[in-house]
């Protein structure tokens, strides 16, 4: 392995897909933070879900809620429904892995709120279970995705959003995710304080 060449690949994969990005998906990003700051200003909240890397993407994504990215404002309403290790074990054992995010979801979600999923495969089974969940709830879903969009580009209905990175490569996939995520933070930041 020649280090030099393969950061240069991973420098060059990632500016690819970013652009790639933003010229297919600028539009939509747009439409989601719209949607999002829609959901703020009526007083309701965002949870957020995903599984490995994109667990932690969700988590990062509710903490600048929460907190906040760039500007001081008061906290937005934000859950991570993969967090709680109590949570997610009991309901793992007791019932399915596949209940994890679904089950806290019934108990957390109300009309108006949006769940957000992310994922880079779209074929998690508890990702797609949430979206059935939030659907009969009435949330609006948003996903960010990759790849083909998978289980969860099928279970998404005329309502919900998806914002579906043009790549293969996971690792890709997760870098641009991040973008988005900021770029969303920066949409809301920007609308509801008028501020970015």
């Amino acid at each position: 392995m020649n280090i030099i060449e393969h950061i240069q690949t991973a420098f060059d994969e990632n500016i690819q897909t970013k652009v790639a990005t933003k010229t297919l998906l600028t539009e939509k990003i747009a439409l989601a933070g719209q949607v999002m700051v829609d959901c703020l200003r009526a007083g309701n909240k965002i949870l957020c879900c995903g599984n490995g890397g994109s667990a932690a993407d969700a988590q990062h994504f509710a903490a600048e809620l929460l907190s906040r990215l760039c500007i001081e404002r008061r906290p937005l309403p934000a859950i991570t429904l993969n967090t709680d290790t109590s949570t997610i074990t009991a309901i793992a054992n007791d019932y399915s892995f596949d209940d994890i995010f679904a089950k806290p979801l019934l108990a957390l979600g109300n009309e108006g709120d949006i769940l957000l999923v992310i994922t880079t495969s779209g074929n998690s089974k508890n990702l797609v279970k949430a979206i059935k969940v939030a659907q009969e709830l009435n949330l609006k879903v948003i996903a960010l995705t990759g790849r083909n969009g998978g289980m969860v580009a099928d279970t998404l209905q005329k309502n919900d959003l998806e914002i579906r990175v043009p790549s293969q490569v996971g690792i890709r996939i997760q870098e641009t995710h991040i973008l988005i995520l900021h770029c969303l933070c920066e949409i809301i930041d920007g609308l509801l304080f008028g501020k970015s």
